[in-house]
């Protein structure tokens, strides 16, 4: 094997280091340039993506806890909404787990501490969860097109059997696509000035444009298809309910305001909370990203955001809903004082990506 060099951004505790090293046979970098530790962001990051990760847990699994009780009666297609939220959730939850803690630490301590099994599959699947997120929102947005645009026919599309297969294909697509991370993640060693510590690091061939290529490929899949898709969906459901909806009531004209806040609200999330991490990947990568204080607080509120999507996901799809919200408190008031709630009282979810009432959706 040929010597090979590369470049890289490394994080040591609270600095940013760059390194054009050459490998040998065995891959060992044979130069390093050396980081200091021991800023403030060893404890501020870590803190800051603490309480990132409990808001996102604790949100997403109330979520789960709630629709995970819930049975719809009447209204079967209302639980193909709660499928993808629940799948939503479940993808938020898990990216949030495989990403952030493993993210702290590279922060916080000198070196990767997990092993060489951790280092290639804690990235897999934070990548794999990431694109399972971002599918589940396009599917929902398509969801709610068909429901509300193609009312008439949505009963026969808007089925559980076919909302199951969709979040089946999202998984096998996320986590085929995923693949290349798990194949090019590898635990590193031998540095002049750390030769018995270990970094987990994304390695490609020298001088191959597979990496850009791939990471062209996330770009396109991962966020300007997903947000072309999301924005032209909802597009389409604002214009229906504008132009389509004739002779509606005080209440449902509120609704359709509602709804078009919502909107606005879901594709602005969308797109804030990805587009600095996408900038940082693809300045990286086609560029010459700078090494300094200020490109080191930008990477880590690209981090925050990134993880605060998936906070905010149960916030939008769940909590903003009315009924949601009683459902919740139900939920739990007969968890704690354990008494049964009537079955004519009992509230029918409805999980809508936004809320709509029945003379305008006309499901």
């Amino acid at each position: 094997m040929e010597e090979q060099e590369d470049s890289f951004v490394l994080s040591l505790g609270a600095s940013t280091s760059k390194c054009s090293f050459d490998t040998n046979q065995t891959g060992a970098p044979t130069c390093w340039s050396g980081a200091t530790r021991g800023g403030p962001e060893v404890v501020i990051v870590p803190v800051l993506f603490g309480l990132i990760f409990l808001l996102g847990m604790v949100g997403n699994t109330l979520v789960l806890v709630v629709l995970g009780r819930f049975r719809p009666r009447r209204r079967p297609s209302r639980s193909v909404t709660n499928i993808f939220i629940l799948n939503l959730s479940i993808a938020d939850f898990s990216f949030l787990l495989f990403c952030v803690p493993f993210q702290a630490t590279i922060y916080s301590l000198p070196e990767w501490i997990f092993g060489a099994f951790f280092c290639k599959w804690v990235h897999y699947l934070a990548m794999a969860t990431m694109l399972v997120s971002i599918f589940t929102l396009v599917a929902m947005s398509m969801d709610r097109y068909i429901a509300v645009v193609h009312a008439k026919r949505s009963h026969c599309i808007r089925s559980k059997r076919n909302a199951a297969l969709g979040v089946g294909i999202i998984w096998l697509l996320s986590l085929i696509i995923a693949i290349p991370v798990a194949q090019h993640q590898a635990l590193m060693s031998g540095h002049q000035q750390a030769p018995n510590s270990s970094f987990c690091w994304e390695r490609w061939a020298n001088g191959s444009t597979a990496k850009q290529m791939y990471k062209v490929t996330i770009l396109l899949v991962g966020y300007l298809l997903p947000l072309v898709l999301i924005t032209c969906c909802y597009a389409k459901v604002l214009y229906h309910l504008h132009t389509k909806v004739k002779n509606i009531s005080k209440k449902s004209e509120r609704s359709k305001r509602k709804t078009a806040q919502t909107v606005l609200l879901v594709v602005a999330v969308f797109l804030l909370s990805w587009l600095p991490h996408h900038i940082i990947t693809m300045w990286a990568e086609f560029g010459q990203f700078p090494l300094n204080n200020i490109s080191f607080t930008f990477r880590i509120i690209s981090h925050c955001l990134a993880y605060g999507n998936s906070c905010i996901n149960p916030i939008i799809y769940a909590f903003l809903s009315e009924n949601f919200r009683k459902a919740c408190r139900q939920v739990f008031t007969r968890k704690l004082f354990l008494q049964p709630v009537p079955a004519e009282k009992l509230v029918r979810i409805r999980m809508e990506n936004f809320s709509t009432t029945h003379s305008t959706t006309n499901m």
